[in-house]
């Protein structure tokens, strides 16, 4: 499958700045634009060259790193540590992980309040994560060389007890 359109955001910087980028076909390009199929737009963060630098480091930073290795090693602690929490099954709908991203899916959202409240439960057990809705999700730095696998297990723990209490 090959899009027609695909759009970049947050992570072509490592999430630090902002910086979009969108690609298309050749096809689709032409037919927005009459001038060689130019896909013009507003100007918002056009070419910023300092955004554009983050960028580039950001990229050249994964691609000379071992991340495949990093994220196959951070998913493997995520499905240990995280599993756990489908034992809360009157709280929890599902636990998934793909790669470094690790979800808790609880039946019941949490209101503006109910987030507040876990988030600030979760800090207090040393671990930050913002709540979403239905979600205890967390996305641990696998570019960290320093990312052990006690500290997703502290990621683990904090979930569940706060969870539990849900």
């Amino acid at each position: 499958v090959y899009p027609d359109i695909l759009c970049l955001g947050k992570a072509l910087t490592g999430g630090y700045m902002p910086l979009g980028v969108t690609i298309t076909t050749d096809k689709l390009a032409h037919g927005i634009s009459d001038t060689d199929g130019v896909f013009m737009h507003g100007p918002t963060f056009m070419a910023n060259p300092l955004a554009c630098s983050v960028s580039l480091a950001s990229t050249n930073l994964l691609m000379h790193s071992p991340w495949e290795m990093r994220v196959r090693r951070v998913e493997k602690a995520l499905i240990k540590h995280l599993s756990p929490l489908a034992e809360l099954e009157s709280i929890v709908k599902e636990v998934r992980v793909l790669g470094a991203i690790g979800v808790c899916e609880m039946h019941e959202g949490l209101d503006r309040d109910g987030m507040a409240n876990v988030q600030r439960q979760l800090v207090e057990e040393g671990v930050w994560l913002r709540p979403f809705g239905k979600l205890l999700y967390t996305m641990p730095p696998f570019n960290c060389e320093d990312l052990e696998d006690v500290h997703i297990e502290k990621i683990g723990e904090a979930m569940h007890k706060v969870a539990s209490k849900l």
